[in-house]
């Protein structure tokens, strides 16, 4: 792979681009607010068939959010990507819209619980952004950062404290308030993976190791990272959960691959891959029935497949342009449809269009990410850009693929637009690190980095030469 370049930091720093950036931004959220109002408008027309009396306090939430995160980036982060969090805003507003519609359907009250999780988001958005001032400072606790995501991961399964829904233990519940920790502990092994694969680069990538005359690639310093990830996955496991050990295993074996280039590495996890899906669908209840459901969910339509024939009907009634807004059946017909099926009451009232939008702005935020992991200047840097976008690119593929019938059913919400608290706020959370390491990425580079840079550029050299 080619050696990072870096640039000098520069004392005349162009002001210029940074406010045509935050201008773009502004601008492209101020268009995200007035698509979201609009749909808000049309749902409420569509189901009560006069204008929402809300519309006013929803307009001032909106602007006020969205103002909220547009100032923090302008003090915090006035060299970061322009369009994330636009993108970001567009699918947390529409998100919010569905699940109003989801309530008038249901007669529930989800929609003020969410608006209250996407301010307590933001609020979790603005603190990342000023207490983690600089990307390298998340390199120097790896360990520390390991034990932590362990212990989120293993809080579930405290007696007492741990609570099963929906057959996965996933949960943590303390009196009405329940929180996902593996939502964050995602987070933290993403930045643990990227510290350690940083570190061990070279070790991974060029043979040191002697095997009879040929050099070989040394296979001691990956032990300690693939017996970490095992044990990630094991207690994922032990939770019953599939889709975030899907998502760990796919975090892991895409931050070797991008660290490495390796295409061993990528054959290695796709069979690991084959082989444990065999195993945990004969083994595993819960993998086994969904599985089932996906292979042929007509004979359980009464029964495990129903929500999945049910969400068919709803994308297949969507047609092209959508029953419209507010007069579909999904919203009541389908379990959970504010959560796992929320992407199939999107397809239903709005249609192909509407939900092409939708991956459409996934795409596109998947892209940014990569941009800013290819811009980053670090190598820690740009392994932690890749894996947060690994992380919520594979979120979406893994539950929008479910609803199509593409992929076994995961149980993972969609990111930014599902329902719940926790998630909200650790994906929050997790683009206010991808803002940090854009604005760092579009910035100098000061003599600390460029002082790391040149002590990895020897080591690497010496490696190569054998010296």
């Amino acid at each position: 792979m080619p050696s990072l370049t870096l640039r000098p930091l520069s004392s005349n720093r162009s002001r210029r681009g940074v406010k045509a950036r935050r201008r773009t931004e502004l601008g492209l959220m101020v268009a995200a607010a007035a698509i979201i109002v609009a749909t808000y408008v049309l749902m409420v027309l569509g189901n009560t068939s006069k204008v929402p009396d809300n519309l006013a306090p929803l307009l001032v939430a909106i602007l006020a959010l969205g103002g909220v995160t547009h100032i923090a980036n302008r003090i915090f982060a006035p060299d970061a990507n322009a369009v994330v969090m636009p993108i970001v805003f567009l699918l947390n507003g529409l998100g919010y819209v569905m699940i109003s519609r989801i309530d008038l359907g249901v007669n529930k009250h989800y929609a003020p619980l969410q608006a209250a999780w996407t301010a307590a988001g933001v609020a979790a958005y603005v603190v990342t952004l000023f207490v983690i001032r600089r990307s390298r400072d998340l390199d120097r606790y790896r360990y520390l950062l390991l034990a932590a995501g362990v212990t989120l991961l293993l809080l579930p399964l405290v007696p007492g404290l741990g609570a099963n829904i929906y057959g996965a233990r996933l949960w943590i519940q303390v009196g009405s308030f329940e929180f996902q920790p593996v939502e964050l502990a995602k987070i933290v092994l993403c930045i643990f993976f990227a510290s350690y694969f940083a570190d061990k680069r070279e070790l991974l990538t060029i043979p040191t190791a002697r095997f009879g005359n040929r050099l070989v690639l040394d296979p001691r310093p990956l032990v300690p990272i693939v017996l970490a990830w095992a044990f990630a996955i094991l207690v994922m496991s032990l939770e019953h959960d599939i889709g975030f050990s899907a998502l760990l295993f796919t975090l892991f074996i895409g931050l070797l691959w991008v660290t490495t280039g390796r295409t061993g590495y990528l054959v290695l996890g796709l069979v690991l891959f084959g082989i444990g899906a065999y195993i945990t669908s004969k083994y595993l209840a819960q993998t086994h029935v969904r599985v089932q459901d996906w292979l042929n969910p007509w004979p359980l339509a009464n029964g495990s497949g129903r929500q999945l024939v049910q969400s068919w009907f709803a994308l297949g009634s969507g047609g092209v342009g959508g029953a419209g807004l507010g007069l579909g059946f999904g919203a009541y017909s389908i379990a959970n449809s504010r959560t796992d099926f929320i992407f199939a009451v999107i397809g239903e009232e709005m249609g192909l269009l509407g939900s092409s939008m939708v991956i459409v702005a996934f795409l596109l935020l998947v892209g940014a990410g990569l941009h800013i992991a290819q811009t980053a200047r670090s190598e820690f840097a740009k392994l932690v850009a890749t894996g947060l976008t690994i992380i919520i690119g594979f979120q979406a593929f893994f539950i929008i693929g479910g609803i199509v019938r593409l992929l076994p059913l995961t149980g993972i919400t969609l990111p930014f637009v599902s329902y719940g608290g926790s998630a909200l706020i650790a994906n929050y959370v997790l683009v206010a690190l991808l803002m940090r390491i854009s604005d760092e990425g579009s910035a100098g580079v000061d003599s600390a980095e460029q002082a790391k840079h040149e002590e990895d550029q020897e080591r690497r050299r010496r490696l190569l030469t054998g010296s």
